[in-house]
């Protein structure tokens, strides 16, 4: 008989599954978030059915779910309960989703790192023991996330704003970006309930984009971000004992060189230099949590 596995990557922005067949790949499918941080049960729920009924799931034997914000056994009891009715009698394995990024890693001990909509660092060493490290959400922290570096460029075009200055690149393409005009509009759209931590942290590519064209504040917050970012993996590896190795995932931590190179240069100091970007998507990772890499 097959085994059929499922493996979701419930993230802030979307949840992506994937469907074994025997360890082979059999479908993919993706929906809206289902992290119930960031939405409601209903919605939630909503997500995840959509994504087991376009992976054609059934007599499922295990569901491996990797999602921000399982904090607490609390946390993962609760998302085993919105996909058990989905997958009867299989076995439900839930687990923060920078756990599941370092095995997309392939590695099963080191430091997963998530920048991307929010930003954490977790880790597991040769004991078991574990550390984390952020994860904190965007009213708390988020350091070196896509939300930090969209709301920071906000600020950059007020305070110039504040400062009679008028608006240098960085602060005209966010204006462009948001359609809007002025700066001061800005103030409004941030505060307003049409716009959320998903819609700032998608203005992490305005400044990206910027900084690829030599705007140095736009670069002076990407490197920002990183040391941020770096700060915190230092704090897991202390506590671990040992210097990695690093695997950066997330929008920012996988595809923007800048980032990548920023993280690298405030960790080399440290002995930390075995740094990995994510070169698949982090779902693919229950192919080490369930054993079959």
């Amino acid at each position: 008989m097959v085994q059929i596995l499922i493996g979701l990557d419930i993230g802030g922005s979307k949840t992506h599954g994937i469907r074994l067949d025997d360890g082979r790949l059999a479908a993919e499918a993706t929906a809206g978030s289902a992290n119930v941080q960031n939405t409601s049960l209903v919605q939630a729920a909503a997500a995840l059915t959509e994504v087991f009924v376009r992976l054609g799931a059934a007599h499922v034997a295990a569901v491996y779910a990797g999602a921000g914000g399982i904090d607490t056994e609390g946390d993962a009891v609760a998302l085993r309960a919105l996909i058990a009715p989905l997958a009867p009698g299989a076995d439900i394995h839930v687990v923060h989703d920078t756990r599941l990024m370092l095995a997309a890693g392939r590695r099963s001990t080191g430091i997963g790192v998530i920048a991307g909509t929010g930003s954490a660092v977790w880790g597991i060493n040769a004991a078991g023991e574990e550390a984390r490290a952020g994860g904190w959400g965007h009213l708390l922290g988020d350091e070196g996330s896509g939300y930090w570096l969209g709301r920071e460029a906000v600020r950059h075009a007020l305070s110039r704003l504040d400062a009679g200055l008028s608006p240098d690149r960085l602060s005209a393409l966010l204006l462009a970006d948001c359609g809007l005009r002025k700066p001061v509009d800005l103030i409004a759209l941030f505060h307003s309930p049409q716009t959320d931590r998903r819609f700032w942290a998608g203005k992490s590519r305005v400044v990206v984009a910027a900084a690829e064209e030599g705007e140095l504040p736009a670069a002076a917050m990407i490197d920002r971000a990183g040391a941020d970012l770096a700060g915190q993996i230092r704090l897991v590896a202390q506590r671990l004992g040992f210097a990695g190795p690093v695997v950066l995932g997330g929008g920012l931590g996988a595809n923007v060189p800048r980032f990548q190179r920023s993280v690298a240069a405030a960790l080399a100091p440290h002995g930390i230099t075995d740094i990995q970007p994510l070169d698949r998507d982090p779902v693919f990772g229950i192919d080490v949590l369930a054993g079959l890499a």
